[in-house]
């Protein structure tokens, strides 16, 4: 079709662009009055038992610690995992992300932190599904040892460094509104192109089943 064509099935199918540009007004209320969603995060990280020569717990990491850690955050990823936290209360969208925490002075990898995040429609319920992955993540650790049964002096444990804190998610809602337009503008130009299209299909059907005509006195009359 030439940009003709086009302009004129638009201006045949005006009623369908003024219904798909309603539909897409309707579509931008939420977008200028999003539901309120807050993001909790909080920091968990393994620490090896306390022995004589190693008093302090973070000079005593060793690198099977993240081993550990990133195999107990495998198993959370998978659907058996997914299954688990749900069972636990864990419904909205979260993350397991493991942290770099290697500095000049220490490795990389080599203190095995562990990100939590949940999503939440307030601080409260955020919170609560990062404690409740938290416990779950811990849960694994503990059945881990309880597994090879790990007397409790020389058991590594799961520490929370920093707690679960909320706070709002901020989206840019002129992008969210300039996207949620053109959507709509393309959507609006496809859906008058396809019905006027289907229109003239429909009606070349129509005049081809009545067959061809002929004239009878000066009255065209179907053949």
């Amino acid at each position: 079709m030439s940009p003709r064509d086009v302009a004129e099935a638009l201006l045949r199918r005006w009623y369908v662009l003024v219904f798909a540009l309603l539909l897409t007004a309707a579509a931008a209320y939420p977008v200028l009055r999003p539901t309120p969603q807050y993001l909790s995060s909080a920091v968990v990280v393994l620490k090896p038992p306390v022995t004589g020569n190693q008093p302090n717990q973070l000079t005593n990491l060793q690198p099977p610690l993240a081993t550990l850690s990133y195999g107990v955050i495998q198993q959370l990823a998978s659907p058996a995992g997914r299954k688990e936290l749900n069972a636990a209360g864990v419904h909205g969208t979260y993350q397991l992300i493991p942290r770099n925490s290697g500095t000049s002075a220490t490795p990389a990898y080599l203190i095995p932190s562990l990100q939590v995040q949940a999503r939440g429609a307030s601080p409260v319920e955020a919170n609560t599904a990062v404690r409740r992955i938290i416990d779950v993540y811990a849960g694994h650790v503990a059945d881990l040892q309880d597994a090879q049964r790990i007397a409790a002096g020389a058991r590594i444990s799961a520490s929370v460094l920093v707690a679960p804190s909320a706070a709002q998610v901020q989206g840019t809602r002129s992008r969210a509104l300039a996207g949620t337009a053109l959507l709509g503008a393309g959507a609006a130009i496809l859906s008058a192109l396809w019905f006027d299209q289907y229109a003239l299909r429909r009606r070349n059907k129509k005049e081809k089943s009545r067959g061809p005509r002929h004239h009878v006195g000066g009255v065209p009359v179907a053949g």
